[in-house]
């Protein structure tokens, strides 16, 4: 472990974020960076080296926000400490992002040669302008056939109002001008402010759970000094601790004296609890308060939720335990018990968005061996009651009686989609079919941008998945929540054979309510086997069937030893067994297979 001492001038600290849309090209631009500034030997180079989790690797996305320093000797002759934090591209992950920026000054806008400005680009740019960044463009890939520069300099411009005139030209691939990003942000990036003899003020910018250290946390201090041994009290949570270590990311940990005003660095102080360290509080010193906490950030509000239950009910404690870890290394995320009729007991769990279920569920069966069941994502609902009461409603099992509903207000979001113009009529199309009105429609270059408002609950199902299909991947999309609109919302229930399953109960909009419902059933048709009697699969709203499916009965030939004779002797085998099947029905249960649980689940419309 190196030991540095830290005493630079605020002109020579630079810190900055990379934003752009996803693939292009931030997490390889940060790897040319730290190989250019000598972060790490040639031998211990990865793709990707700041993307730390294998899932990172392989899907090529960046989930957590990542943070190293680099020393650069700049053409000056002075030697610059620039702490740089790739930040993740994706909509879900747009949390990450905020944090990030909140620790700098300025940003490289990575924009992909080729590819031009997309829907994220425009959310992570408005991220950054909104935090007070200088932004430097960054033009990456130029070294392809396909890229266009000087076009691309020109939608910079459009588009988002930046001037791109002096926009560095990279190939983070090939390391192609990577010291004229570094001259860039040494001379158009502004220096951190501070004071140092001013009481200590820092932001808490993440915090996750090492098995050896305890809680690690990054701080970004502005104000005062944070040393060894320093006492420190976190504002929000009230938790006092004694620092037993302090350290930056290089991007190996290394430890350092103190941390001044305009650094970025880490501590430990033998926290057990991650709790006691919330993302975006203030640190200060116990006995010398600052007086004007930092601002700090939003709490995450999880948009999507889904029932997560264990296919194995012994699993249960593991999951939990499971869910308990992943809490601490992801603000973002919560849980809590439940409990359901056909899948046992289980969490209700929420998220930022349809891939931040993804991702969170395939972390839990990866890195702790669970086979989880995820029930049907839903959004938050609000219910106005006639006694002028609001409820949050997140599971629709759990739907009061209708004649204690006033109204039921679902959330509405504006999209932005960027999408080259073959595919436009197809998009709208969509968009139309899933009940958005469109706000907006213009061209940026050869791309048309769609704004539409649409409904949460159309567009968490499938509505990711079939822009890119109809699209070839081409169209990029980008939302935000707007506001609650009350909508005509009603509750379907499923019934097999008589009996309600509440995992695959839905709300959805009355004008799909029937195509819904007769799709489940037809779904679930195929997928339950046959038993000794009849199965009626019915889709309710209320007391009202919309779609019946009839699964037919296994049937044993009983008149199989009637050899001639009378044909009332056939008809009485006939009647006994009809007789024997409706008393089969009356108490048979019908065992539904975990398999069409997630068959059913993941119906596509």
């Amino acid at each position: 472990m190196r030991k540095t001492m830290t005493t630079h001038s605020f002109d020579q600290i630079r810190n900055f974020s990379i934003v752009a849309h996803i693939d292009h090209g931030k997490s390889t631009l940060a790897d040319r960076l730290i190989q250019h500034t000598g972060g790490l030997t040639q031998r211990e180079m990865v793709e990707q080296v700041l993307d730390s989790m294998d899932i990172e690797r392989e899907r090529g996305i960046t989930i957590k926000a990542q943070t190293v320093r680099l020393d650069y000797k700049a053409k000056d002759g002075k030697t610059y400490i620039l702490n740089l934090m790739d930040t993740p591209g994706h909509v879900d992950f747009a949390y990450e992002v905020s944090r990030s920026l909140a620790a700098c000054e300025g940003s490289l806008l990575v924009v992909d040669a080729s590819q031009g400005v997309e829907a994220q680009t425009l959310a992570n740019v408005y991220h950054a302008l909104d935090a007070g960044h200088d932004i430097v463009p960054v033009l990456n890939k130029v070294d392809l056939p396909a890229a266009e520069p000087e076009r691309i300099k020109e939608q910079i411009e459009e588009v988002i109002g930046l001037d791109a005139s002096d926009a560095v030209a990279i190939s983070a691939k090939t390391g192609l001008n990577i010291e004229g990003v570094l001259e860039a942000i040494v001379t158009r990036l502004p220096p951190p402010k501070g004071d140092e003899t001013a009481p200590l003020k820092a932001l808490l910018v993440d915090s996750w759970y090492d098995a050896y250290l305890g809680v690690v946390v990054l701080v970004r201090v502005f104000n005062g000094v944070l040393k060894k041994g320093s006492d420190i009290t976190m504002l929000g949570t009230d938790a006092r601790y004694v620092v037993d270590r302090i350290g930056v990311f290089r991007p190996k940990m290394s430890d350092v004296d103190q941390l001044g005003p305009g650094e970025v660095g880490f501590i430990t102080a033998q926290i057990k609890q991650v709790a006691d360290t919330r993302v975006g509080d203030t640190i200060t010193e116990t006995r010398r308060k600052t007086t004007d906490p930092l601002p700090g950030f939003k709490p995450a509000q999880p948009v999507v939720f889904c029932g997560l239950f264990p296919v194995d009910a012994a699993q249960f404690e593991d999951l939990r335990a499971a869910m308990g870890r992943l809490r601490l290394n992801d603000a973002s995320f919560s849980y809590e018990m439940e409990s359901s009729a056909a899948l046992g007991f289980g969490f209700r769990c929420g998220f930022l968005g349809l891939l931040h279920l993804e991702i969170i569920q395939e972390r839990l069966a990866r890195e702790f061996n669970l086979d989880l069941i995820a029930t049907a994502p839903s959004v938050i609902y609000k219910i106005a009651l006639r006694d002028d009461t609001e409820i949050e409603l997140h599971n629709p099992a759990d739907m009061p009686d209708i004649m204690k509903i006033e109204t039921i207000s679902e959330p509405w979001i504006r999209a932005t989609i960027l999408t080259p113009d073959e595919y436009l009529g197809a998009i709208l199309k969509l968009c139309q079919d899933r009940r958005g009105s469109q706000v907006d429609l213009n061209y940026v270059g050869k791309r048309a941008m769609v704004v539409y408002d649409l409904p949460l609950n159309e567009v968490v199902f499938d509505f990711y998945d079939r822009l890119k299909s109809i699209s070839k991947g081409y169209a990029s999309f980008d939302y935000v929540i707007t506001e609650y609109r009350a909508g005509d919302l009603v509750k379907m229930s499923i019934l097999v054979n008589a009996e309600p399953v509440d995992a695959l109960s839905m709300l959805v909009h009355k004008t799909r309510a029937e195509n819904r419902g007769r799709a489940m059933c037809e779904k679930l048709k195929e997928l339950i086997p046959q038993h000794l009697f009849q199965i009626p699969i019915q889709a309710a709203i209320g007391g009202k069937i919309i779609a019946r499916e009839t699964i037919s009965a296994l049937r044993k030939d009983v008149t199989a030893k009637c050899y001639g004779g009378d044909i009332s002797r056939k008809r009485k085998l006939l009647d006994k067994q009809k007789e024997g099947k409706k008393r089969m029905r009356q108490f048979g249960k019908v065992e539904i297979p975990q398999e069409a649980f997630i068959a059913a689940l993941k119906m596509d419309d």
